[in-house]
């Protein structure tokens, strides 16, 4: 065999390992399903903003809590993810991941919702009654628990169950709970449909409260902090383009959620979207978490500088 002839056969032998395209590999996102929460990354995915910083994304998976999200983080099937924070901060203390926090997606957008016509206006009422939420450790959990709490009322009085919010407004109507607490547009849809009304919004449990954040692997900040860099350039300018163009950014949630733009706008009144995260807010989840018992951290100024890496949104503000 010539030495040219080796030499092709060498080309076409890497080429077979690494992509000879001059493409890199695809970073794999998940989020929630219908979470209108995560718009900046539908914003993102539709106006091309990830390639415009020169990255590549694929939707890895659509999940339906956050708990599940953290698992295929944990099963390495994630690079890069939008989920709650409360489930980001359990999974974390429980070492049954390894990520980072990078930016803030959202604060507040959950509500608190009755049936229609069941003249439940105060938490007192719904004593003895079923609550669902979108399961245990999630925002929508805590929040509910910090409402309970602010009513100074024991939790057990109530009858807490899980369901996924696709399910819920189904299960109100058909009366087999009597109230949920779920991520927008879900309970602005069961309220533009005639089922539930609302009973508490969560910045009146939590003014200003935290909600969803951008995560991601930490050997991703180790090995590539470009490509975690260029994402948080694109994510940020995502949320730009929320804040300035609302009549486009509701029919973009339109087009992810399924649902018509009047609920979508009813929705993202109760949205606010910014990408810096208040870290004190932060450690009330924290020691929140550590209340309920679903984690145990010593010392959370420690826990947060080991799971929060500012840095990314440091620079991209430059």
């Amino acid at each position: 065999m010539s030495f040219l002839a080796r030499l092709l056969f060498l080309a076409m032998l890497f080429c077979l390992i690494v992509p000879c395209d001059g493409e890199a590999k695809a970073l794999r996102v998940g989020y929630l399903q219908g979470d209108i929460h995560h718009l900046p990354l539908w914003v993102a995915l539709e106006k091309g903003m990830f390639p415009k910083e020169g990255i590549q994304v694929e939707v890895g998976g659509i999940f339906r809590a956050g708990p599940e999200e953290m698992s295929a983080f944990s099963a390495g099937a994630l690079d890069v993810g939008y989920v709650g924070l409360a489930p980001t901060i359990t999974a974390f203390a429980n070492k049954t991941v390894d990520v980072s926090v990078v930016a803030q997606v959202n604060m507040e957008g959950s509500q608190i919702v009755v049936k229609q016509g069941s003249g439940i206006k105060d938490m007192m009422e719904l004593k003895g009654k079923t609550i669902a939420i979108p399961g245990y450790s999630t925002v929508q959990d805590f929040l509910l628990r910090k409402a309970l709490q602010v009513k100074d009322f024991n939790p057990n009085d109530y009858k807490i169950v899980v369901l996924k919010p696709p399910e819920m407004i189904a299960a109100l109507a058909g009366s087999q709970i009597e109230a949920f607490i779920a991520w927008e547009p879900f309970p602005s849809k069961s309220i533009t449909s005639g089922i539930a009304t609302t009973l508490m919004k969560s910045r009146e449990i939590w003014p200003g409260h935290p909600c969803c954040v951008l995560v991601v692997q930490s050997d991703l900040i180790k090995n590539s902090p470009e490509l975690v860099y260029s994402y948080v350039k694109a994510h940020k300018k995502a949320i730009e383009f929320v804040n300035s163009n609302i009549e486009e950014a509701r029919k973009i949630a339109s087009k992810y959620t399924g649902m018509d733009e009047s609920t979508i706008k009813f929705a993202m009144d109760n949205v606010k979207y910014e990408a810096k995260l208040n870290i004190r807010a932060v450690r009330d989840y924290v020691e929140y978490l550590t209340k309920f018992k679903y984690i145990t951290v010593e010392n959370s100024e420690q826990f947060l500088k080991s799971l929060i890496t500012e840095k990314f949104l440091e620079e991209s503000s430059k």
